[in-house]
């Protein structure tokens, strides 16, 4: 992962694909949700989605009535029983309950949701601070406890309760389960970039495979996992937590999360941070090849890097070259994989994932030098597979982490595919092989799984003006591999009350790694101070 394990697939799909975001297959009866209505006017222009429209078309998400509805009231109302979380000093734990459709309330249907905290430590207690990872599918739970007091500095933390809510099919919280670890050690294999017939239909296999394991695992709760969903989850935690307001630190799918609440609550809306910021009105096919895109970036940032080395496995060169290089490695590892003195080799998909992996932050340039140096010079393919692993978050008994499961389960429920077949990713590579030289074949490989998921989209692309809410702090990094800055322009130009601040560095997520960053964050959310128009780190 990255700091303080925000590494998890952030807008990618994880064990199987690379890095592609992922969402549902486009059909010709939609479900959208009563609160998406088309937009008034067009708003801006944009790329041209799978569909044919644009960022322009995306509908615009309405508020829902400020007034609780009476089957929504005792969920509203209810009190949680907290206890001392097992093995984590200073956090409670306890269980949230909520419908599992809110459009047709069932106390019979109801869910579980895990939460955690840390009590403010000051008497100047401002309320509770809710946090998202990313993924989607990352918990919310592990890491309010394992990283809260990492990023977030001792005045924070003094006047709001750290707050971690495993959203709906994740963590904690009915996760959503697919396949066995075996499954999934040989789902992780499989060559997500197909030379040949034979190679399509065997990666087509295994994305169906993967889905029927899905529907046969976890059932009517993959209809219900959608960020509509879980946004209201959290404005039922805010009430029961006992604020009229909603405070939240979300990272990037997590801006999703956040931005979504703002535009269903945008009165309820507090001090709200989105870090890493995505833009909802994307299209699946504009966000997986614009996020091939931030990715060649980030890896050409590394390669300059690597090339200004004494020695780099890459070369000394860097740009074409590093990616020449690179994908040579990749040709070699397709034919023949490495040994890595387990019982899984390194392949070409493995390896792509363990690259893709360190790209995250520049923390993990140089583990990243020494793994490919151990691979392309030594014939040592476990650094990479370790990589490749924590990526995936694969144990050491060999069991493997709900992310890999809820990413895919929640983009392929909110939005239509970019793709449904093989013969409509070979008609795209080239734009995502333009877009990226050295990932656009993973990216637009990874696709397909959306293509054949078993269930029917609920969502669609959305623009969130989030009209009347106080001022929402959205952050960009401008060599994001998983996030382009762009989509942060994006998300703060549609929300109304919306301020960018642009991180001018490399990485996924500037709060809790840049010093400038995190004293504008700090003000915004201790002293409600905002930055001027324009302003930028460092």
């Amino acid at each position: 992962m990255t700091r303080f394990a925000r590494s998890l697939p952030l807008l990618t799909v994880g064990a199987l694909l690379l890095t592609a975001a992922c969402s549902a297959e486009t059909r010709t009866e939609e479900r959208p949700s009563p609160s998406q209505t088309p937009a008034d006017e067009p708003g801006g222009g944009g790329p041209e989605g799978a569909d044919g429209g644009s960022a322009a078309d995306a509908p615009v998400l309405d508020p829902l009535p400020a007034d609780i509805p009476a089957d929504l009231q005792p969920y509203y109302e209810q009190e949680l029983t907290w206890r001392g979380c097992p093995g984590v000093p200073g956090f409670q734990c306890a269980m949230l309950t909520v419908p599992l459709d809110y459009e047709s309330v069932d106390p019979a249907d109801d869910i579980q949701l895990t939460v955690t905290r840390a009590r403010a430590g000051g008497a100047d207690r401002l309320g509770a601070l809710l946090m998202n990872p990313g993924g989607p599918g990352a918990s919310a739970v592990e890491f309010a406890q394992d990283a809260a007091n990492y990023i977030f500095p001792a005045e924070v933390r003094e006047q709001y309760d750290m707050v971690g809510l495993d959203a709906r099919g994740t963590g904690g919280s009915e996760p959503v389960e697919c396949l066995t670890g075996p499954e999934m050690d040989a789902t992780t294999q499989v060559d997500r970039t197909p030379d040949d017939e034979e190679e399509m239909q065997a990666l087509l296999t295994a994305h169906e495979e993967f889905a029927a394991g899905c529907q046969a695992n976890s059932g009517r709760l993959l209809e219900h996992i959608s960020t509509i969903e879980s946004a209201r989850d959290m404005d039922v935690l805010r009430s029961v937590l006992g604020d009229e307001r909603l405070h939240y630190v979300g990272f990037s799918y997590g801006t999703k999360l956040g931005a979504v609440y703002a535009g269903l609550f945008p009165q309820r809306v507090g001090h709200l941070v989105l870090d890493a910021a995505v833009d909802p009105r994307l299209s699946t096919l504009d966000l997986d090849r614009e996020q091939a895109g931030g990715f060649e970036t980030a890896f050409r940032s590394f390669a300059a890097d690597c090339a200004s080395r004494r020695s780099c496995p890459l070369g000394s060169e860097g740009g074409d070259d590093a990616s020449a290089n690179l994908l040579a490695f990749f040709a070699e590892l397709d034919a023949t994989p490495l040994e890595t003195g387990q019982d899984r080799p390194l392949t070409e998909s493995l390896a792509t994932t363990g690259v893709a992996m360190a790209l995250y932050s520049e923390s993990l340039w140089s583990e990243l030098r020494q793994a490919l140096t151990a691979a392309m010079e030594d014939g040592d393919g476990a650094p990479l597979l370790a990589l490749a692993d924590a990526y995936n978050e694969r144990e050491p008994d060999g069991s493997y982490g709900t992310t890999m499961f809820a990413f895919p389960a929640i983009s392929c429920l909110d939005s239509p595919a970019a793709t449904t077949t093989p013969e409509e990713v070979l008609a795209q590579l080239p734009e995502y092989e333009e877009a990226s030289p050295t990932f656009g074949r993973d990216f637009a490989w990874a696709t397909l799984l959306c293509g054949v998921w078993p269930v029917e989209p609920s969502g669609t692309p959305l623009t969130i003006p989030a009209a009347g809410a106080d001022p929402i702090l959205v952050i960009g990094t401008t060599r994001d591999p998983a996030t382009p800055f762009s989509w942060a322009e994006g998300l703060a130009d549609q929300l109304q009350s919306g301020i960018l601040l642009t991180y001018d560095g490399d990485g996924h997520g500037a709060y809790g790694s840049d010093s400038c960053v995190d004293a504008v964050v700090n003000d915004y959310l201790l002293a409600n101070t905002t930055p001027e128009e324009g302003a930028s780190c460092p």
